[in-house]
């Protein structure tokens, strides 16, 4: 298996063709530089939970975009799978299906530079990445086949990482907009003592 990049680390840059807006285009991860990034990894356009997912981003597609992020959407499935996927799955349950684009990784290239290509299935594993504006990875997750990703918590990640971006502050457990911040680790080594400003019940 290919080593998974890290928090803090400049996300693999690659290029590959993709459906978007019903045709066939070529994008290039750099070219979104200087806006957020959700890349996600997917097992397959017909299975069980990814269509899901995918349905999900649709759905929420207009509250990333109002976050200033960018969706890519990544499997082994060839740019006509796409196709029949978004023409005969996507738009029976999602009005427009998915307007973000829907990028063909037949060799595993792109999963591999993540970390997430399966080479014994010849699928991706199932993970996403948030990838800031300067192209540096601020958050991964790698979860089991059987589990559907929340992009509910996606969002909500999104926003914290917004939010410390522009403030500097800290986004304390559960942290949603209007609950408290902290301010960044006192690097003289003091406690940070968080029980001042938050309490647990923020977190829910």
């Amino acid at each position: 298996m290919d080593r998974i990049p890290c928090v803090g680390e400049a996300a693999p840059d690659f290029k590959a063709a993709a459906l978007h807006g019903g045709r066939q285009v070529e994008i290039m991860l750099s070219s979104f530089r200087g806006q957020w990034v959700v890349l996600i990894f997917i097992p397959g356009d017909f299975t069980c939970v990814c269509p899901t997912e995918i349905a999900a981003a649709a759905v929420k597609y207009p509250a990333f975009r109002e976050l200033g992020a960018e969706v890519l959407a990544v499997s082994t499935d060839p740019v006509e799978a796409h196709r029949d996927f978004q023409e005969k799955e996507l738009v029976r349950v999602v009005s427009g299906g998915a307007l973000f684009p829907l990028v063909s990784d037949p060799t595993g290239a792109v999963g591999s530079l993540y970390g997430l290509y399966d080479a014994g299935r010849k699928t991706e594993r199932r993970g996403h990445f948030l990838i800031d504006p300067d192209g540096v990875i601020q958050s991964l997750e790698v979860l089991a086949a059987p589990l559907g990703r929340s992009m509910a918590e996606i969002l909500r990640q999104l926003r914290a990482l917004r939010e410390h971006r522009a403030t500097g502050r800290m986004t304390p457990c559960g942290w949603e907009p209007g609950k408290p911040t902290l301010p960044p680790v006192d690097e003289s080594g003091a406690p940070a003592r968080p029980w001042e400003q938050w309490k647990p019940r923020e977190a829910f």
